[in-house]
C-alpha cells in the first residue's frame, strides 16, 4: 500500500495517507479517457456559427447575360457561391455538438483520471484547507509552500466552500471544485491536483460505491 505524504498549510509534512491507484481503477484505459475528454470538450462547444447561403445574400436572381454568343463562360445569378459577394455553397448552420456516453463509463474515466494523478506523482494532499473569509494572499502562500505556484492546479474540496473558491478564483491557472463535480476533463487538464484529506476520504468512499 503506497503512503503519500500529507502536508500542512505551511508545507510541512504532518503525516501519510494510504492509497493505491488500483483502489480507484484496476488499470488506465487511455482510449476511454480520450473518448470521455472529447465528449466533454464537444459539450462545451457553442455551435452557434452561421454563414450565408445564396438565398441569404442580396442580389438579383436574373441571369447575368445570355448563355451563348458572348465568349464568356455561362453564368446564372450574381448570388452564386463562385462569385464575389455570393453566398457560401455549403453554408454553415447552428448545430448541437453535445452527446453523452454511458454514466458508468464517465464514472470509470473519472476514477482513472485521479488514479493517473497518483501514478504520475501529481497528487498533493493537504491536511485541511479552510478560511474564515476569502483570502487570496493566504491561498497564494499555501500554493507556494506546497510548490504548486506557477502551475495549473485543481483544488478539490470535500464540498462546496465559497471561501476557498473566492480565495483562489483570482489566481492564474487555479480552479476549485467540490468532489461531487469532478470529472475526467477537469482532473486531467491541470498539472497538479491538490486535495484535502477529507476530500480524498470522500473520493475513496464515492469510488467504492460506484465499483459495487
Amino acid at each position: 500500500m503506497a503512503k503519500l505524504p500529507v502536508y500542512s498549510k505551511s508545507g510541512e509534512k504532518v503525516g501519510t495517507y494510504s492509497i493505491e491507484a488500483t483502489d480507484l481503477a484496476p488499470r488506465i484505459n487511455r482510449q476511454l479517457l480520450h473518448d470521455v475528454v472529447v465528449m466533454y470538450q464537444a459539450n462545451l462547444r457553442q455551435g452557434s456559427v452561421r454563414t450565408k447561403s445564396r438565398s441569404d445574400v442580396s442580389g438579383s436572381t436574373k441571369k447575368m447575360y445570355r448563355q451563348k454568343g458572348t465568349g464568356n463562360a455561362r453564368a446564372g445569378s450574381t448570388r452564386s457561391g463562385v462569385r464575389r459577394g455570393g453566398g457560401h455553397i455549403f453554408a454553415r448552420r447552428p448545430r448541437d455538438y453535445s452527446y453523452r456516453l454511458p454514466k458508468k463509463s464517465l464514472q470509470l474515466a473519472t476514477r482513472m483520471a485521479i488514479a493517473s494523478k497518483i501514478l504520475d506523482d501529481q497528487l498533493v494532499i493537504i491536511d485541511q484547507l479552510d478560511f474564515d473569509a476569502p483570502a487570496t494572499g493566504e491561498m497564494a502562500a499555501i500554493l507556494k509552500s506546497l510548490q504548486c505556484d506557477g502551475k495549473s492546479v485543481l483544488v478539490a474540496t470535500e464540498k462546496l466552500d465559497n471561501n476557498v473558491y473566492k480565495s483562489a478564483r483570482n489566481i492564474d491557472k487555479v480552479s476549485v471544485s467540490p468532489v461531487s463535480d469532478l470529472n475526467a476533463l477537469e482532473v486531467l487538464r491541470p498539472k497538479k491536483l491538490l486535495v484535502t484529506q477529507a476530500a480524498l476520504d470522500t473520493i475513496k468512499g464515492k469510488m467504492a460505491k460506484e465499483k459495487e
